[in-house]
């Protein structure tokens, strides 16, 4: 019976923790499911970024508890013997980003060490670091997996929506690119959380009652970050709640959702027109919660026309399990000694091994 490696996600959007088990080589996801956190968990980690020492040290040890029984339960789940696995990626939660701080930074929580021991493997974590301190942003990641799955076939661009948007484009004879767009889920969440007391805007139902202010959108996207050249990457508080209260106050309820949903499929069109070659500008393959939103899809279609757009179900990939399998993957790549790493998407000053190793 063939080995398996175990992929952990959790996004800034913080509402659960995805676990993928995949096979390697060939690469195949085999299962995967997201554990829903409690509500008041979940806000914890919404605000995270404001404890203190002390506070913040004790979440660390928390997740990793929490990610170490949510393993155990997704293992009896699925009915797999723990000596099937042969290593697991863990991506961490996502607290702060700051790789244009005075001294860059980036901060996963989730201590390892809980689930090292449970399982009596080899567990990788922590893998921004070391392009931080090769110069990179330290993010976006995914970019190397999309290489890797695609790097070979038709140029193609890879969206991931998930608190934030970033986008990767790969293919045969081209550089690989990838770079954070804007805002993905986060500020329709909270506004949709704010005006309809629901978590989401499920399937983009109440945006597609509303109408899009397109011409506060246009004046958005003149901000700094939009026409920055990539390498780029975004911290997620960066469109959080202060941007919302900031530039969208005194819509009516339902326009607003419809704006936020339009702006950010603008910001990804502009992305690609304005940092992408007009070649590769073929089909868009989108991952993440935001596939799910039909407005999204709708507004995305509308504004590259050009393009056709696809979720990643349509290559047999999960759109919920690609983040969680993609960190399996580097894991796996990490503990056999190979790259797992893609400078020209992150900035870094050359490819490398991603992650460290708890034992």
């Amino acid at each position: 019976m063939k080995k398996l490696v175990l992929g952990l996600m959790s996004g800034t959007s913080a509402d659960g923790l995805t676990v993928c088990a995949i096979e390697p080589k060939p690469f195949r996801i085999v299962h995967f499911k997201n554990y829903p956190y409690d509500k008041a968990f979940q806000q914890k980690l919404l605000h995270a970024f404001s404890l203190q020492a002390a506070a913040l040290s004790q979440l660390h040890y928390e997740i990793g508890q929490r990610y170490a029984k949510t393993v155990l339960k997704f293992l009896k789940d699925f009915k797999i013997s723990p000596a099937r696995i042969e290593t697991v990626g863990m991506h961490g939660q996502t607290i702060y980003h700051g790789p244009h701080d005075a001294v860059p930074n980036t901060l996963q929580l989730g201590e390892p060490s809980f689930l090292a021991q449970a399982l009596r493997v080899p567990v990788v974590s922590d893998l921004r670091a070391k392009d931080i301190a090769l110069g990179g942003e330290g993010a976006p990641l995914m970019p190397f997996f999309d290489q890797y799955i695609w790097g070979r076939k038709t140029p193609k661009m890879l969206l991931n929506i998930g608190g934030i948007s970033n986008l990767a484009v790969v293919g045969k004879n081209i550089r690989t690119a990838g770079f954070d767009c804007g805002p993905g889920n986060t500020l329709m969440d909270l506004a949709c959380q704010h005006y309809f007391h629901k978590p989401y805007d499920k399937d983009g139902r109440i945006a597609a009652r509303g109408k899009a202010d397109k011409a506060l959108v246009a004046k958005l996207l003149k901000q700094p970050y939009f026409a920055q050249k990539p390498p780029k990457s975004l911290d997620k508080n960066t469109f959080g709640k202060t941007y919302l209260q900031t530039y969208f106050s005194g819509e009516n309820p339902t326009d607003l959702l419809a704006t936020l949903t339009y702006f950010t499929a603008a910001a990804v069109a502009q992305s690609i027109q304005l940092f992408v070659k007009p070649y590769t500008q073929k089909e868009l393959v989108v991952s993440g919660g935001g596939c799910y939103n039909k407005t999204l899809m709708r507004y995305l279609q509308e504004e590259l026309p050009h393009v056709k757009v696809v979720t990643s179900q349509a290559y047999g990939i999960d759109p919920q399990a690609k983040e969680s399998a993609a960190f399996a993957l580097f894991a796996w790549l990490n503990i056999h000694h190979k790259i797992n790493h893609c400078a020209a998407a992150t900035g870094a000053r050359e490819n490398t091994i991603l992650g460290k190793v708890t034992v």
